[in-house]
């Protein structure tokens, strides 16, 4: 298809205008007019940028692109080098960061819920129809070392676990992939047992304990990865674009 047919499926879909964002959302770098052989991945970095390459990509699909708010205009060193290879390559960039995050179904935090078989209720943020972080409730309650072992297995990758005060059980719980620990304690001033996400701060211990909610720091990355890949599953299914999606390791 032609790149801005393409972009427009991508936009339809996400509907990037109904959230302010730290980057733009959709075309960052011009590449080929045709589109047809996509790589998707968590960050545009080097390492994908140059598997896209070896893998004939047109096109490279990311949550994380570039040119975020506050960070330097010069396209010097490491920013030069990536944007290079694009060109030299004739490669499209396409990044969706916060609409990525929220997509009902596609979207990073839908998906975790999915993995993690959490029933999805609502908004964290009251009255936010976009809130960038999420509640819902299990089916049955576990019990803190029982959550920490489900996320652990389903994300292949250790995630640290900041009991709550009383050790409780788990029914209810709050979560916003990435770098969502901010969050922990509106989840905790609305009673929510739990609050996942992906990373952590030095003050989100003292929160953890203080407010009595368990908090788990799952990874940036291993939080995120399955937006970006159901996306282009989906543009695969139900566009017959050729996807495929490279999981550059993060431990982050």
């Amino acid at each position: 298809m032609q790149r801005q047919q393409f972009q427009q499926i991508l936009n339809d879909l996400l509907q990037p205008e109904r959230i302010k964002d730290f980057s733009p959302n959709g075309l960052q770098v011009q590449g080929n007019a045709t589109i047809s052989n996509v790589v998707t991945g968590v960050t545009a970095s080097q390492a994908l940028l140059n598997a896209a390459v070896a893998h004939g990509a047109d096109t490279i699909l990311v949550h994380h692109g570039y040119f975020w708010k506050n960070e330097p205009y010069n396209i010097t060193g490491m920013k030069y080098q990536r944007i290079k290879t694009l060109i030299d390559n004739n490669i499209n960039l396409f990044a969706y960061h916060l609409p990525l995050d929220i997509h009902e179904t596609l979207g990073n935090n839908a998906q975790l819920a999915k993995r993690l078989n959490i029933n999805v209720t609502g908004p964290l943020e009251p009255g936010n129809p976009v809130s960038v972080s999420m509640q819902g409730e299990f089916a049955k309650a576990l019990s803190g070392d029982e959550l920490n072992e489900q996320i652990s297995t389903s994300l292949e990758r250790a995630s640290l676990h900041i009991p709550a005060s009383s050790n409780k059980p788990i029914k209810t719980v709050a979560w916003c992939t990435g770098g969502g620990q901010g969050y922990v304690e509106l989840a905790a001033e609305q009673g929510i047992d739990a609050f996942i996400t992906g990373e952590v701060s030095e003050q989100t211990t003292h929160i953890a304990r203080e407010m009595d909610i368990h908090f788990f720091a799952a990874g940036h990355h291993a939080t995120e990865r399955y937006g970006v890949k159901a996306l282009g599953e989906y543009l695969h299914q139900q566009h017959q674009l050729q996807v495929l999606f490279i999981d550059v390791d993060n431990p982050v």
